[in-house]
């Protein structure tokens, strides 16, 4: 069993269509890694949003390529809309 410490937190790209939010702002990951938090982000997930890839990278968040990549090493999972075939 995973040991759960302060790290984890994911937050992948919305898929339903016309999506737009995100779950997990810069500046909310910004806040998260100076508590100690790890933050995984699906790489293109703040870009209906306005926020780069380059803009969570910045704040110290680990981008992966696709939500499969990390589904089961997080803790939390934040999502605007419902999770779908995982």
């Amino acid at each position: 069993m995973k040991e759960y410490g302060n790290n984890d937190y994911w937050n992948p790209k919305e898929v339903k269509t016309d999506e737009f939010r995100v779950g997990v702002t810069p500046s909310n990951v910004k806040e998260l890694v100076e508590d100690g938090h790890s933050v995984i982000v699906e790489k293109f997930a703040g870009e209906g949003s306005g926020f780069s890839d380059d803009a969570y990278l910045s704040v110290g968040a680990k981008l992966v390529e696709n939500a499969k990549a990390v589904y089961d090493e997080a803790i939390l999972i934040v999502k605007v809309d419902v999770m779908k075939n995982m």
